[in-house]
């Protein structure tokens, strides 16, 4: 496995296996398939109502912790009981609970939105005291990432950003790279929209490799250096997404893919007044 150095000198896996909109209760056991396959990256969240089951999976591999890499999400504190740092604290002790471990190696904020300048104090303290390896936001545009990292003292390790062949994210890459911040993609695939699976660029690239077009994709990414999390309930899916490493793109086939972004979201754009107040509003479990 491939891995990315984070601007703290953490050492990142570039392949994980994410968790996102797998129910909680087929949750162990895709985590624990990933695992027997190889990954030992994952990404999940509090929002996504799995951390337990991600955690048993952990317990049951038998794997030594140090040999994993496990991402989890703050979600949006609304300080219900205090402030808001003292809330993200409670948040992290949560999921660390749910977990089952004793430190987590990246926590991101999931949203930019509510009060993130208190939660990334308290995720500056959690890092600090070695509770958090890595800190880092997830779904930040480059003003917010910018506006953040110039206020705080330490720089998020980590933007994770939908980023797929249909919203490549080519300029926002440049910016982080420049701030020493990693991009990462969530939603590979764009949940096969545009007919990703059956894209003519796509599958004519994946027919020349001997390859599906899931695989290019991935490669496609990781030649980019960009960190990814693709997410399957299948074994053999899984090993597949896995068997990305013995293949290189073309700098032609390369640009054909570029050619295909229309850096426009194909799911929700957090600067939309209407879904900055449905996230803004929305409470875990609800």
């Amino acid at each position: 496995m491939n891995n990315v150095t984070l601007n703290n000198g953490v050492q990142m896996p570039i392949l994980g296996f994410g968790v996102f909109q797998i129910p909680e209760e087929e949750t162990q056991a895709a985590v624990e398939a990933a695992l027997a396959a190889g990954y030992r990256h994952l990404d999940t969240a509090a929002s996504y109502g799995n951390e337990a089951a991600v955690g048993a999976a952990i317990k049951a591999s038998g794997i030594a912790r140090e040999d994993l890499f496990v991402t989890t999400k703050l979600w949006i504190q609304h300080a219900p009981t205090g402030s808001v740092q003292d809330d993200t604290r409670r948040a992290f002790e949560d999921s660390l609970r749910r977990l089952g471990l004793d430190y987590l190696d990246l926590y991101l904020i999931h949203q930019p939105l509510g009060d993130y300048y208190s939660e990334w104090r308290a995720m500056q303290d959690l890092n600090r005291h070695g509770l958090a390896r890595a800190i880092g936001v997830s779904n930040f545009h480059p003003d917010r990432l910018v506006d953040l990292i110039d206020h705080n003292e330490i720089v998020p390790a980590v933007n994770q950003i939908e980023t797929h062949p249909f919203h490549q994210r080519a300029a926002d890459q440049t910016l982080m790279r420049e701030r020493g911040v990693q991009i990462e993609s969530w939603g590979p695939f764009a949940e096969g929209k545009n007919n990703l699976f059956r894209d003519p660029v796509l599958s004519a690239i994946a027919e020349a490799q001997g390859k599906s077009v899931a695989q290019v994709v991935l490669r496609w990414l990781i030649q980019r250096d960009v960190v990814v999390i693709p997410k399957s309930v299948r074994p053999e899916r899984m090993a597949e997404n896995l068997d990305v490493f013995g293949f290189t793109l073309s700098d032609e086939q390369m640009g054909r893919i570029a050619a295909l972004d229309t850096a426009a979201s194909l799911f929700f754009d957090h600067r939309d007044p209407a879904m900055v107040s449905w996230l803004g509003g929305r409470r875990i479990g609800s």
